[in-house]
């Protein structure tokens, strides 16, 4: 499948040619990113920190604009981490791995000694798991490149990416002398290091057709894109449907869940209708008993908006997260694993019913009544009598009584649930 790649130098979204010349530069990391996730993970490179500039903080004019985009999907990030400790805060902010270049290997290597800087490498593990970490073997000629591509080490890629994977659960491959050259990538080379390493292979560099897209998926490689999709040489779209495993089958069962991780029903999709949902924005199957295409409340309006669509490991079953407007299942459900006609309770619902209340405030709408001053007070006020409440009937009914009236003041202050719960995650992360 394709990671999408957001390059960050100067606090712009840039593309470069052999990780020098600038080519082209943008500013809207934003609307870039919205759109690369709904087809998968995205890449986002600090390049100023890679080539070290960067403040005693070790942060760089683009850290700002990182911070934002960490939490905004899918999203890895690299560029110039030098410890553990700045790797560890790039995860408590968001990232889901961090990429690790320079760092990875020995500045001096003598001959038979293992070329990797194993201690950093084993107290990084320790620190956020092998899991969390890439490892890039970029290669210009065929061996390792260091420090933001300026150098080389004597140590040849195949074998570098051995002794590499032992600390972590991805390799970045860029072939340096065909980044951002839109000739190609050296096929031989991604192929010999496919076969030499058991984890995950990422290939980039010069990759500027759908064909080497699915290519390199049949050999088992991922990729990641950066200027065949700014330039419009690559769709997302047309490479997620042609990574998809159609040798194995000619329907791909779609498995629909809310965003709040729901599961609301399951169909089938061919190509056509994978280009419909895109295209539409609205989750769309092929109908096995009618044969058609069909896109689901066409009839009952009750469509589903499409989020983001994710393939499985084996490329043969995809899970597109979406949101309902309206019953899911045609018996009226809200899912059609259940005969709940009503969504099922969450913090989002309740924040979703108090915007709409305000939005547009019914006759007798209680919340509609609440302004600032009233809902802090109601807040301490319910807040006390759980701190009082006595048996577990009390506690539940005080509690949900606090978590409306804290929802409520979240909503006027504009924080949402997912905030709350991105922090809380952000605390974890940090132990």
């Amino acid at each position: 499948m394709v990671i999408s790649s957001i390059d960050l130098k100067d606090g712009h979204v840039v593309q470069l040619k052999n990780g020098r010349e600038l080519v082209l530069q943008r500013d809207d990391a934003d609307s870039l990113i919205r759109k690369f996730d709904t087809y998968g993970e995205v890449a986002v490179i600090d390049l100023d920190a890679a080539l070290g500039n960067t403040n005693p903080k070790g942060d760089t004019v683009n850290t700002p604009l990182l911070k934002s985009l960490l939490r905004r999907g899918n999203v890895r990030t690299g560029g110039g981490v030098r410890s553990v400790k700045r790797a560890k805060e790039l995860i408590s902010l968001g990232a889901e791995k961090v990429i690790i270049g320079s760092s990875a290997w020995k500045k001096d290597i003598k001959p038979g000694e293992p070329v990797m800087n194993t201690e950093f490498l084993e107290e990084l593990v320790k620190a956020i798991g092998r899991q969390r970490i890439i490892i890039s073997v970029d290669a210009i000629n065929g061996k390792i490149a260091v420090k933001g591509w300026t150098e080389t080490i004597d140590v040849p890629l195949v074998e570098g990416a051995r002794q590499a994977e032992k600390y972590c659960s991805e390799l970045l491959f860029t072939c340096v002398e065909k980044e951002g050259c839109m000739q190609g990538t050296n096929m031989e080379m991604a192929e010999e290091l496919r076969k030499a390493v058991k984890c995950r292979v990422v290939v980039a560099g010069g990759i500027s057709s759908e064909d080497e897209i699915e290519q390199l998926e049949k050999k088992g490689c991922d990729v990641q894109l950066g200027m065949a999709l700014y330039t419009g040489k690559v769709s997302l779209k047309n490479s997620f449907i042609r990574c998809l495993n159609w040798q194995k089958t000619t329907m791909i069962p779609v498995i629909a869940q809310s965003v709040s991780g729901q599961v609301l029903m399951m169909g089938y999709a061919n190509r056509e209708a994978f280009e419909k949902t895109f295209d539409s924005g609205k989750l769309t199957f092929f109908s096995r008993t009618r044969n058609v295409l069909w896109t689901k409340g066409e009839t009952s309006g009750h469509y589903l908006e499409v989020i983001k669509l994710r393939a499985d490991c084996d490329r043969d079953t995809v899970l597109a997260t979406v949101i309902p407007h309206g019953g899911v299942c045609h018996t009226g459900s809200w899912t059609c694993f259940g005969s709940d006609p009503d969504e099922k309770s969450s913090m989002e619902r309740l924040y979703a019913t108090i915007a709409e209340r305000f939005a547009n405030p019914k006759p007798g709408s209680y919340t509609a009544t609440l302004d600032a001053k009233r809902v802090r007070e109601k807040v301490e006020e319910e807040a006390e009598e759980l701190c009082e409440a006595d048996g577990k009937d009390e506690v539940i009914w005080e509690a949900a009584d606090l978590l409306y009236f804290v929802s409520v003041l979240m909503y006027k202050e504009g924080v949402s649930w997912k905030d709350v719960y991105d922090e809380l995650d952000r605390r974890h992360k940090e132990k």
